[in-house]
């Protein structure tokens, strides 16, 4: 289907995230970010530590407030000052997976209580038969068994912890899912299990997902389209199989020149490229955001955009 007739379920418009008050000195974690997220693919956001990765799918979540821009769900704008029925449509249709099996968890509840959390708060069941076999559904959904309900998170494993955190997702019946670094704090053995897990459940229920790593390897897996972060602004967006085939920012070749490769002499001859933000000359020539390809968008001036369409020609 062309881009152009497929459904925008999400979209961020010059966004911007600040912390701190007047009296300190704000610090600026997302600034001017723009990207749309088709129904039923999975957009990744991929960027180091402190980038603002996080910061964006919890200002969609409205836990972080929105300094500048707006956010857009289906059309309709869903940050700043919104209505109760947006509110409670939005604590259904839109739902967190969090990074940390172990912390996001209430380790003095059961199962069947930390499942049925949000069902609770927007008294989404008729009766509380209904809403049992909710949570039943949901533990049969990530592939664990209904009577794991009566047990407390400790006698589970990392990987069947965020299975939870997954049912307590899916209990909601949601439309679109933020999954963020799902699968960073579980054994390698165990990440592959999540990621066909979540691959699975997106085709079964037609779910869309933001998918936030720093693993590039992990997001070439799972991901429709990546858009890379640095420091809170992105600096290049495109397919998937696209951006690990023609990257243009040094920023981008950085971090696809740093993943392990599977072949040990190959691993030996790599070269790595070790990004240095200096390059960019911005003082008079500021960067501008750029659709340099079909569908494929950078962060460059003029200058930069000719050197960048030289390499592709060569």
């Amino acid at each position: 289907m062309n881009d152009k007739q497929r459904e925008v379920l999400l979209e961020t418009k010059n966004l911007r995230v600040e912390f701190g008050n007047r009296k300190k000195k704000k610090f600026v974690a997302v600034d001017d970010v723009s990207f749309h997220i088709y129904k039923g693919e999975t957009f990744g956001l991929v960027g180091e530590s402190g980038s603002g990765k996080t910061t964006i799918g919890r200002a969609i979540m409205r836990i972080n407030e929105v300094a500048n821009g707006e956010i857009l769900f289906k059309g309709q704008r869903i940050s700043g000052k919104i209505s109760k029925d947006l509110d409670r449509e939005l604590t259904r249709k839109i739902q967190m997976i969090f990074q940390d099996p172990m912390a996001s968890l209430n380790e003095r509840a059961k199962v069947d209580y930390i499942v049925s959390e949000g069902l609770y708060n927007i008294k989404n069941y008729s009766s509380e038969e209904e809403r049992k076999e909710k949570v039943c559904k949901a533990l049969l959904d990530v592939g664990l068994l209904p009577e794991f309900s009566d047990r407390f998170p400790h006698e589970f494993s990392g990987g069947q912890r965020q299975r939870i955190g997954v049912a307590r997702a899916l209990v909601m019946e949601p439309e679109f899912i933020i999954a963020d670094e799902p699968i960073s704090a579980l054994d390698v053995s165990i990440r592959a299990q999540v990621l066909n897990l979540l691959s699975e459940l997106q085709k079964k229920k037609g779910l869309t997902y933001l998918f936030i790593t720093h693993d590039l390897s992990v997001a070439r897996f799972i991901t429709d389209r990546i858009a890379v972060i640095r420091k809170g602004k992105i600096v290049e967006l495109a397919d998937t199989e696209k951006l690990f085939e023609h990257p243009y920012h040094p920023y981008t070749r950085a971090l696809l020149s740093a993943i392990p490769l599977p072949d040990p002499i190959r691993e030996k001859e790599k070269v790595l490229e070790v990004y240095d933000p200096s390059c960019h000359d911005y003082v008079n020539n500021p960067p501008k955001w750029v659709e340099i390809e079909p569908e494929h968008f950078v962060l460059a001036n003029e200058k930069e955009l000719e050197e960048y369409r030289a390499r592709s020609r060569a």
